[in-house]
C-alpha cells in the first residue's frame, strides 16, 4: 500500500511531474531572471527592457529543461539524490548552452555561451537546494503527526453522531441496535489507520456506506442513498477518511434539519487521469449548514495538500436546493 513516506514532497529530488513542482520552478526561475536583469540593468528605468530580453532566451531554456525532466523523472528518481542532482544541473547546462548557440546562428548575435551555461547552473543549483530544504522542511514523521492531528479532529464527530444513531434504537429495536454497534466497531477499526497510508477507493466506500446505514436506522425513509460509480475504480488508492466526514456533513446539514429528508448523491468518475468525487445533499431550510461544513472541509482540504501538493483540490457549490462538494484527486501514480 502506498504510504506518504514515498510521496512526492518527502524526496529531495522533486517530481517533475507535478504541477506544484512545476509552477514553483517557473516561478522561482522568473524571479532570478528579474532578479539578473535588475543588475544587468543597473537602473529600474531600463530594468523592463532588459528583463524581456533575458526572458527572450531564458523561458525557452526553462521550459525546454522542465520537459526533459518530466520525461526523464523516473530514471532520475533511481539515482542517489546527489547522482540525480548532478544529472539535473548537466541537463541544464547542456540545454542552455544548445540553445543559446542555436540563438546566436540564428540572430547572429554573441551571447557567450558559457556565461549562459553557468547562468542556468547556478539558478539550477538553488533551485535544487530549495527542494531539497522544503523535502526536510515537511519530512515524512511531520507529515504523518499532522495527518494524524488532522484524523483525531474527525473521529470524535464521527463517534458521537454514530452513537447517536445507536442510542436512538436501543429501547425500540435492541436487535438493530445490537447490529448497528457491530457495524460501530467495524466503522472505528477502519477509522484508527495510519493516516499516512493510502487505502482502495473500495474501503472509503464500504466506510461510507456502513456509516449511512447507521444513520438511517436513525433517520429512517428521510434518508435515502444515491451511489454512482464508474467501472475499475474501487482498487483506486485515495487518502483515508475522505468520504466520510462529507457525507456527515451532508446528512447533519442537509438531510436532518429537513421533515421530508431528502437524498444523498454521491457520484464516483475518473476522465483521463483524474478522479472526480462528487458529494450532494439538499439545502436545508434557511441555507443554515453552510458554517457547520467549513471544519471539515478546511480538515480535508490541508490533508489533500499534504498527500497531493496542489494537484488536488475541494470545491463547494451552493445552489437554490442543493448543496455539492467536489473532491478532485490526480489517479494515483507509483512513485519509483
Amino acid at each position: 500500500m502506498a504510504s506518504i513516506r514515498h510521496f512526492p514532497a518527502t524526496h529531495p529530488l522533486p517530481d517533475w511531474r507535478n504541477f506544484g513542482v512545476m509552477l514553483r520552478v517557473l516561478l522561482g526561475g522568473n524571479l532570478l531572471a528579474a532578479l539578473a536583469a535588475l543588475v544587468a540593468a543597473g537602473n529600474i528605468v531600463d530594468w523592463p527592457l532588459r528583463y524581456l530580453e533575458l526572458a527572450a532566451v531564458f523561458e525557452p531554456v526553462l521550459l525546454l529543461t522542465l520537459g526533459a525532466l518530466a520525461l526523464l523523472r523516473d530514471p532520475l528518481r533511481r539515482l542517489p539524490v546527489r547522482a540525480g542532482q548532478a544529472t539535473v544541473i548537466g541537463i541544464v547546462a547542456l540545454l542552455t548552452a544548445g540553445l543559446v548557440a542555436y540563438a546566436n546562428a540564428l540572430f547572429l548575435e554573441s551571447v557567450s555561451v558559457a556565461r549562459a551555461a553557468i547562468l542556468g547552473v547556478a539558478a539550477a543549483g538553488m533551485l535544487l537546494a530549495y527542494f531539497e530544504l522544503r523535502s526536510r522542511a515537511i519530512s515524512p514523521a511531520q507529515v504523518e503527526a499532522r495527518l494524524a492531528a488532522l484524523n483525531a479532529r474527525i473521529r470524535p464527530h464521527f463517534l458521537f453522531n454514530s452513537l447517536n444513531a445507536v442510542l436512538s434504537l436501543i429501547r425500540a429495536r435492541p436487535q438493530q441496535a445490537e447490529e448497528a454497534l457491530e457495524s460501530l466497531s467495524d466503522l472505528f477499526r477502519a477509522a484508527m489507520r495510519d493516516p499516512g497510508e493510502l487505502v482502495d477507493l473500495a474501503d472509503e466506500i464500504a466506510l461510507g456506506q456502513q456509516y449511512l446505514e447507521l444513520e438511517k436506522l436513525r433517520l429512517g425513509e428521510r434518508l435515502t442513498v444515491d451511489w454512482k460509480i464508474g467501472p475499475n475504480l474501487k482498487k483506486m488508492p485515495i487518502p483515508p477518511l475522505m468520504l466520510q466526514p462529507l457525507l456527515e456533513n451532508a446528512v447533519y446539514h442537509g438531510i436532518e434539519p429537513s421533515p421530508q429528508g431528502g437524498c444523498v448523491c454521491i457520484d464516483i468518475a475518473q476522465r483521463d487521469d483524474t478522479l472526480f468525487i462528487v458529494i450532494a445533499n439538499p439545502v436545508s431550510v434557511g441555507g443554515q449548514h453552510a458554517a457547520g461544513n467549513q471544519m471539515a472541509l478546511s480538515n480535508i482540504r490541508e490533508r489533500l495538500a499534504l498527500y497531493y501538493d496542489l494537484e488536488a483540490r475541494l470545491e463547494t457549490e451552493v445552489g437554490p436546493d442543493r448543496y455539492e462538494v467536489r473532491i478532485v484527486l490526480p489517479c494515483q501514480r507509483k512513485i519509483r
